[in-house]
């Protein structure tokens, strides 16, 4: 039973669902028919005059085509009617289908022309592509893509989509492009049999009866290749004209050639397995005449190993014999060497351990009266050498206080004399002014100015020689006092930092602050390799003589300058932006110290440094620090 001849009326777009429903219900209750037979069926909502024969595939691509339509000349009725019987295909009908005989799309079509030309590979036209105008005037459309897309989505699986283009643009057409063989003819045949079933056929297309809506489509034929225009260019540019049948004959005739080299293959692996037959015959036979000579040789050699076992197991339980003879006496002796050895080791056991406890304890006291002797020297040297470094320095600084103080009293002489002479030759000046200098008396005043003032001027010549002495000798006892500082630091440098005197590089860069600000941005392996290269960097600048990041500034309420850092200095602004703040601060620390303590040489010095005040220390706090740890030292190796 079927409905093609029931009534008119139609349903809204909202009431389709509902009435899919309903017609799904009709379908399972079996009011409807839809399989014709095992392979054939028919669809029960198309008209009588459209009646056609599906396999299940063609039907379900049908009705999912018809239920899916944007066309406007589907009605909703229509529409729901299609779905529903998609629905039952998909679900009711998919046991009894896989349960029946499989189509197989390996083999020639059945139920079409065998005898009409078609376009090979197989070829699809379609044709009512939706176009519109570009801005330059041409006409453009979708991708063949999306096209070949939508086709896979059905079922039909194209190979390519090729829109075909001319001088406007896109001409509004598109070949579709299947597989070779016959799986590409099936799906090329579905394809064609869809938009038949969706009335939108080659003959649709032909028929002038309406203004066409929505895509139309078929297999390309003898007419569409023979054709002028874009469409039969194009199709005569990538296949030819066949039959069915002459594919058939093309196909046979490939199956017989294969057939014909497989056979010809088979006959010369045959006579090639004779052949290795006939050798293997050949060499089982030398093989079966070498086993036998080997099978007597073995024979011979059991034979004369045999005889040469029997020689040598004779000849062996004789020395075996002899031996047992040769054991026992050696055994008789043992034992009297034995009873010997024992009476021997009494008598000298004694003699032997205590000989053995005096050479031991006579190592030991000799060894122990050697490291005493050694920490005693030691000790002495290093209280020697203390006691001395203090004295010294005890010296130099009183020599050098005296000093200072004699040189002081020497500038004040200096002075007074400079002073005192000044005055005489202003009185010698009044003198020759004021009086007649052929006065005799007037005279007189001069020479006994003049003598005076040649005493006082050799006075001061004195004073300056004495004066230059006492500043050389200053250099010598400074020069002395830095050594003894040097040779301090040095000491200190072996002994761990302790909570007041130790020895601090001056100049030398932090590089914990880089360390924190690279793993901030980076692993911690990479953080400790960028870090490293940033310190190395700003040791490079530190270093550079050239490089001055200093200001001079004016101090309030006097004229003196300071120098301080130049925060507008480009290297350090880029540092403090790209570092951070703690950077900034180390950098500027190291250039600090450097241009305080070693401005010059501009690289790092030890210095001896007071950590509780935070200042240098005195050479004096570091010997009394020095002579503090010794007596700690002393007092430990008193206790042990």
């Amino acid at each position: 039973m079927d409905i093609s001849s029931g009534d008119d009326s139609d349903i809204s777009e909202s009431e389709m669902e509902e009435y899919e429903d309903k017609s799904y219900e009709k379908l399972k209750n079996g009011k409807y028919t839809v399989m014709v037979s095992d392979e054939t069926y028919t669809c029960p909502y198309c008209p009588k005059s459209n009646k056609q024969k599906y396999r299940y595939k063609d039907l379900l691509q049908h009705a999912s085509g018809v239920g899916n339509s944007s066309s406007a000349k589907r009605k909703p009725r229509v529409k729901a009617n299609h779905l529903a019987l998609a629905r039952y295909l998909e679900t009711d009908l998919v046991p009894v289908v896989s349960s029946s005989k499989p189509v197989v799309e390996e083999d020639p079509p059945s139920g079409c022309d065998h005898d009409e030309k078609i376009v090979w590979p197989c070829t699809g036209i379609v044709v009512n592509i939706p176009t519109r105008r570009s801005a330059d005037g041409r006409s453009v459309g979708e991708s063949g893509s999306k096209l070949r897309d939508e086709l896979i989505r059905r079922g039909f699986n194209p190979v390519r989509v090729h829109p075909l283009w001319n001088f406007r643009g896109h001409s509004g057409t598109a070949v579709v492009e299947f597989r070779k063989g016959w799986p590409g003819l099936h799906n090329a045949l579905s394809f064609e049999k869809a938009y038949e079933a969706d009335h939108h056929g080659k003959k649709d297309w032909g028929a002038n009866d309406d203004v066409k809506h929505g895509l139309y489509a078929w297999v390309a034929r003898a007419d569409d290749y023979n054709a002028s225009g874009i469409i039969g260019d194009h199709l005569r540019k990538i296949g030819d004209l066949k039959t069915i049948s002459e594919l058939m004959e093309e196909e046979a005739r490939k199956q017989d050639r294969l057939v014909s080299n497989l056979t010809n293959i088979i006959e010369t692996k045959t006579k090639h397995i004779k052949e290795l037959e006939a050798i293997c015959s050949e060499t089982s036979k030398s093989l079966e005449v070498l086993m036998e000579e080997k099978e007597n040789l073995l024979q011979a050699y059991n034979e004369e190993i045999k005889k040469i076992q029997l020689s040598a197991r004779e000849h062996f339980q004789k020395i075996s014999s002899d031996h047992e003879k040769l054991k026992s006496q050696l055994e008789t002796h043992k034992k009297e060497l034995e009873l010997r050895g024992v009476e021997l080791e009494k008598r000298e056991a004694l003699n032997e351990t205590e000989r053995k406890k005096l050479a031991e304890e006579l190592e030991q006291n000799a060894v122990q009266n050697s490291s005493l002797q050694m920490a005693a020297l030691e000790q002495k040297r290093a209280d020697e050498n203390v006691m001395k470094l203090a004295e010294d320095q005890k010296r130099q600084k009183e020599e050098l206080h005296n000093r200072i103080i004699q040189l002081e009293k020497q500038l004040d002489q200096k002075q007074a004399l400079e002073l005192e002479i000044e005055q005489l030759r202003g009185s010698l000046n009044v003198i020759r002014h004021m009086g007649d200098e052929d006065d005799k008396e007037v005279l007189q005043k001069i020479e006994a100015s003049l003598k005076d003032l040649r005493e006082k001027e050799g006075e001061l010549e004195d004073l300056e020689a004495l004066n230059q002495t006492l500043i050389v000798s200053e250099r010598k006892s400074n020069d002395e006092l830095q050594d003894a500082r040097k040779e301090l630091i040095n000491g200190l440098k072996e002994i761990s930092r302790r909570a007041n005197i130790g020895i601090k590089r001056m100049g030398e860069l932090d590089g914990k602050p880089f360390l924190e600000a690279m793993k901030r941005r980076y692993n911690e392996e990479l953080a400790e390799e960028r870090a490293s290269e940033m310190c190395s960097l700003w040791e490079e600048y530190l270093k550079d003589p050239d490089w001055h990041p200093f200001k001079r500034i004016k101090l309030e309420g006097g004229e003196e300058y300071q120098e301080v850092i130049d925060d507008e200095d480009e290297k350090l602004r880029d540092l403090k932006a790209e570092m951070g703040n703690e950077a900034y601060k180390s950098v500027t620390l190291a250039i600090k110290e450097i241009n305080e303590y070693n401005p010059s040489g501009r690289y790092v010095i030890s210095e001896l440094w007071n950590y509780r005040e935070g200042r240098k220390a005195s050479l004096k706090e570091g010997v009394e620090f020095l002579l503090e740890l010794w007596e700690t030292v002393k007092r430990r190796r008193g206790m042990t």
